[in-house]
This record gives structure tokens, sequence and C-alpha cells, in this order.
């Protein structure tokens, strides 16, 4: 996923694939474990879309801090 279309979501909708992306790793575990798994490059691939969204998450948060800090 592109950090470009990443950034057009909400947060809710971040916090949504977030939670979306991490049962995805978990299912991509599984198989690796049960060797049902042939691209094993997903499971780099999920976690770096998990990356992206935790960073765009923390840049939301921070904004909303110095919003705050500026209006006191």
């Amino acid at each position: 996923m592109k950090i470009n279309e990443l950034r057009k979501k909400s947060e809710s909708e971040l916090q949504r694939l977030l939670v979306e992306l991490r049962g995805k790793l978990r299912v991509l575990r599984f198989n690796l474990v049960a060797g049902k798994l042939k691209n094993v490059s997903q499971i780099r691939e999920t976690k770096r879309d998990i990356a992206r969204v935790l960073t765009l998450l923390r840049e939301a948060k921070h904004k909303k801090q110095e919003i705050n800090i500026k209006k006191k």
C-alpha cells in the first residue's frame, strides 16, 4: 500500500485498516508454520504496511497535540 493512499484516509479508517493488517499477518504466520504459504514476502510487505499505518497515526496524534498547545 502506498503512503499517499494512506494519507487520504481518516484516522478511524486507519485504525480499522491496522486491525485488518494485524489479522492478515497472524494468518500469514500460521500458514507459514503449516507450510501453506508459498510467497513469504507477503509477511514482510504486511509488516511494512503496519509500520506505515502506525507512523501516520502517530503523526496525527502529534498534530493534535501541537494544535492543543497552540490553543492554550
